[in-house]
């Protein structure tokens, strides 16, 4: 039995967790069993999530399966990206300069900030009445 090839990385952004396998194939992209465009609706997902690809030109040499959970489709769109990046890492190291100078292997740690006790928000205050 032939062992099945495939490369692994773990993508994350806001409360989104992704799984990216990538697989030597002819460029099939599917997002928790649905097709890619089905999956990401915009045109400016699709381009964040495809980055890494067009970056290392490698777009049409793997078939792509994502697993993604948490979080809403732009954040999961994100964590696609860092994803692919670090599997692409894992099936050829010297892409490491090229990926590193766009920024593709740095977690966006920004995500939301919590509510504090005695206010309305993350940062609004409940109206001040001086008398």
């Amino acid at each position: 039995m032939a062992d099945l090839v495939q490369y692994y990385g773990t993508g994350r952004r806001k409360a989104s967790v992704a799984r990216v396998f990538l697989r030597p194939g002819d460029g099939q992209f599917t997002v928790n069993g649905r097709a890619f465009d089905q999956y990401f609706v915009t045109p400016a997902q699709r381009a964040l999530a495809r980055q890494p690809l067009v970056i290392t030109e490698t777009s049409g040499s793997f078939n792509i399966v994502a697993n993604v959970a948490g979080g809403g489709v732009g954040g999961q769109a994100g964590a696609v990206k860092l994803g692919i990046a670090r599997a692409l890492l894992e099936f050829n190291s010297e892409l490491r300069k090229r990926l590193k100078t766009e920024g593709m292997l740095s977690r966006d740690a920004r995500s939301k900030e919590r509510k504090k006790y005695g206010q309305k928000g993350a940062r609004k205050r409940f109206q001040y009445s001086k008398r």
